[in-house]
């Protein structure tokens, strides 16, 4: 076979680590592979975790983060930039400053709580996701629970998406995806920077295994970015990927198995 000679762009994953391999850098590093796109990871924190829920949590040193975020960027270099999990307030502060330093889009995902109901954001962190981390973002893409902790806002049906979406923006992204999963009736997610507005729409399937869909959105997202899609453009693809992933999600263990990041390559039944 001929050798490949042409670089792929390169997306970095600043998050989390899941041992399961459903949700965080394995996800994303699974998502942006499946995307065309080199995934590269810088690793905050270190959780055990299954289909049950999360175990245990050890955030990496601010010293440890920096250094492997250099390390990438420096030599490397990257078209897009997606942040996860980042667990404390001097991890978010540190991640902040070195985005702000960084000639590319960034997708944050303000990770607060995982798919089981376990912090994964301490709580005094809040403030600095709100006046550090959010303002660097090209796009946020909160979900509604993340929409709450941040704003205050409890989005109970479409009209309270808008509210949301005026919230987050008041922090200063320039774009925002309020995920409306936890809503009834159909996936819709909204996405707008204060201007144009997108409602993203998708049939609802009748899958429990969901575990890393937040990931895997942002993932997606940063990938279409990188590979030179305007905003709008990514969200649509990101949104089309995922929607496919959850169709295909299957069990692990004996709670909730993860989405298939692999779906768009499975041979068809």
């Amino acid at each position: 076979m001929p050798l490949r000679t042409a670089v792929p762009p390169r997306v970095l994953t600043v998050a989390g680590s899941d041992s399961g391999g459903g949700a965080g850098i394995q996800a994303d590093l699974k998502t942006m592979l499946a995307l065309g796109v080199h995934g590269m990871s810088v690793l905050t924190a270190v959780t055990a975790q299954n289909s049950l829920g999360v175990q245990g949590a050890w955030e990496l040193p601010v010293d440890a983060v920096r250094a492997q975020y250099r390390s990438v960027v420096d030599d490397i270099g990257v078209q897009a930039v997606k942040t996860g999990m980042l667990a404390s307030a001097a991890l978010v502060e540190t991640v902040a400053e070195l985005l702000a330093g960084t000639d590319a889009p960034v997708v944050v995902d303000p990770v607060g709580v995982s798919k089981h109901g376990d912090a994964l954001l301490a709580a005094e962190a809040l403030d600095s996701v709100r006046t550090k981390l959010l303002p660097v973002a090209t796009v946020a893409t909160p979900n509604l629970d993340e929409v709450a902790q941040l704003t205050g806002v409890r989005v109970t049906d479409e009209s309270g998406m808008r509210r949301a979406a005026e919230e987050v923006l008041g922090f200063g992204p320039r774009w925002v995806v309020i995920k409306g999963g936890h809503l009834p009736g159909e996936a819709v997610d909204l996405l707008t920077d204060g201007s144009a507005e997108h409602w993203l729409r998708a049939p609802r399937h009748d899958n429990r295994h969901t575990h890393g869909t937040g990931c895997t959105l942002a993932s997606a997202i940063a990938s279409g970015l990188a590979l030179g899609m305007d905003v709008p453009t990514a969200v649509q693809g990101a949104k089309t990927y995922v929607t496919g992933a959850i169709e295909a999600g299957f069990p692990l263990g004996d709670g909730i198995g993860p989405v298939d990041h692999g779906w768009l390559t499975r041979p068809a039944d």
